[in-house]
């Protein structure tokens, strides 16, 4: 058996003193690999050194075009590893290498943008009264630390990193033990660009042991997570205790709606996309769809037809061929099953193609479905009867699968209605070819990320979270997430000169006369 992973703490690898985590293929369920995971102890350890770290200013207090420099050459380090990463990616994920090879190499973008950023950003000088000269430096936290969730490993643990290390903040990183194998790759990567020994730690481990710990560990000034609406708010309710800053990105039930003006193939392929990346398991997968009954059959017959295509083009998911991999493992397999069937036992829903784990043997190249966790592409459209798909708990939760619902509006404010009955509100889609409704509709949506007529574009620059609670809090991406890994620090000088000093600042002297107050 190949020798397991090892932690990443202060420059080196390191031994964990907690059970070693199984890594499973989600295509095969095959153990093909172990990964050490950290103790309490180690916990506490790896904070005492990120702190350390951060003490010593040899990142936090470096200067910001070094900084800039060193992520500039992760980048490029980065992009010379991307074979090797884009594999482990698809073995540790099981997502489709078509799938990983488009989004691996985007990654580098994050790191150029928050070396850019650095460059760029200007210090306000503030209007205040009196002859001040009052400045605004944005100044790191201290040991700040990132749990990351198993769909987008890579993706999402960069998206955290990039602005963390650009303000200097020394980093823990938490992956998720089903997937924590690329994250441990990018400790020599930042470490051969520059990072210093103790400012980028990655420990993997389970939530309720290692994350627990690093979360109320009293020197972490920062918590930012990418998970789920429960787990959100238990760490949450955690690092509340300490007063730690937070931020989450939590769960999705994006709508996405289809007027009668758009082109509906188009409209498709979007939905595709939207609904069946990653096998559906994303935070903003389009997983209700709501059509104008004026092209509700045309949309819902060529849906069909995209759908029944993809799930054809299905197999083992090195295979370029491939378009969709299976899930992550049995439990959100069967978590998957058990929604759908509940939505079509009590008849709610029906089926239009797909609704079952696949089986047998693939068409494209032999792989064998009954090994791994693969769940056919799948649409179910409101009961035409009953008209209650809404009250199913598949409307409600995020099912974190490849299966949509598709119901049909008569007017603008129905469709509106729709979009916006759910307690998430992460993103949403818009496929219209009216502007002015483009526009109205847009700003009615209650969603944190509006796509117009595409869906799922995420650049460095473009916020990134939700409008209401369940979605969580802050955003990822831009200016925004540089920020919240900073604190202000405001520095007033006076310059005024001696005697206009004396004469004014005087408080408490024994002469009459005007004196300053703030």
């Amino acid at each position: 058996m190949a020798l397991p992973y090892l932690m990443w703490v202060a420059g080196e690898e390191r031994k964990g003193r907690a059970e070693l985590i199984p890594v499973e293929d989600p295509a095969t369920g095959e153990i093909f690999a172990h990964c050490h995971a950290a103790s309490e102890e180690d916990v506490q350890d790896t904070v005492a050194l990120a702190q350390a770290a951060f003490k010593s200013g040899l990142w936090s207090r470096e200067s910001r075009h070094r900084r800039a420099d060193v992520l500039d050459k992760a980048a490029t380090l980065l992009e010379a590893e991307l074979p090797q990463l884009i594999a482990l990616e698809v073995r540790q994920t099981g997502r489709a290498v078509r799938e990983m090879k488009a989004q691996v190499p985007s990654l580098v973008r994050w790191l150029k943008y928050y070396a850019a950023l650095l460059r760029v950003e200007e210090r306000p000088l503030l209007p205040t009264t009196g002859k001040l000269h009052n400045f605004v430096d944005r100044v790191p936290l201290g040991v700040v630390v990132q749990i990351t969730p198993f769909n987008h490993p890579l993706l999402i643990a960069v998206k955290k990193i990039a602005p963390a290390l650009a303000a200097g903040n020394s980093v823990i990183v938490k992956p998720s033990e089903l997937t924590p194998l690329t994250t441990l790759k990018l400790g020599e990567i930042l470490k051969a660009a520059g990072v210093p020994d103790g400012v980028f730690n990655v420990l993997p481990g389970y939530g309720a042991l290692t994350g627990k710990a690093l979360v109320q560990h009293p020197l972490v000034r920062k918590v930012d997570v990418t998970g789920g609406t429960e787990a959100g708010r238990a760490i949450g309710a955690i690092a509340g205790g300490n007063l730690a800053r937070y931020t989450a990105e939590l769960g999705g039930k994006a709508p996405l709606i289809v007027f009668a003006n758009a082109d509906l193939h188009l409209a498709v392929n979007g939905i595709a996309f939207g609904s069946f990346i990653a096998s559906g398991q994303t935070c903003i997968a389009s997983t209700r769809i709501i059509v104008d009954n004026k092209v509700y059959g045309a949309l819902v017959a060529l849906l069909k037809t995209k759908t029944e295509f993809i799930a054809s083009r299905m197999g083992a998911p090195e295979n370029p061929d491939s378009m969709m991999g299976p899930l992550i493992s049995a439990r959100q397999l069967g978590n998957v099953e058990a929604l759908v069937d509940e939505a079509v036992s009590t008849g709610w829903a029906s089926v239009v193609t797909g609704g079952k784990r696949m089986t047998g043997t693939s068409d494209l190249d032999g792989t064998d479905f009954s090994k791994g966790y693969f769940y056919e592409p799948t649409v179910l459209v409101d009961n035409p009867i009953h008209k209650r798909v809404r009250e199913t708990t598949l409307w409600r939760k995020e099912a974190f699968g490849p299966v949509i619902v598709v119901v049909g509006f008569d007017t603008e404010d129905e469709a509106v209605e729709l979009a916006n009955d759910s307690e998430f509100g992460l993103g949403a889609g818009i496929w219209t070819q009216d502007l002015s409704q483009a526009f109205r509709v847009s700003e009615r949506i209650d969603a944190g990320i509006t796509w117009v007529n595409t869906h799922h574009r995420n650049d460095p620059s473009s916020p990134w979270g939700g409008s209401k609670s369940s979605s969580g809090l802050g955003v990822e991406n831009g200016v925004e997430a540089y920020q919240a890994y900073t604190t202000a620090k405001s520095t007033i000088i006076n310059y005024a000169s001696t005697e206009e000093a004396l004469a004014t600042d005087d408080w408490f002297r024994d002469t009459p006369g005007t004196v300053r107050y703030g």
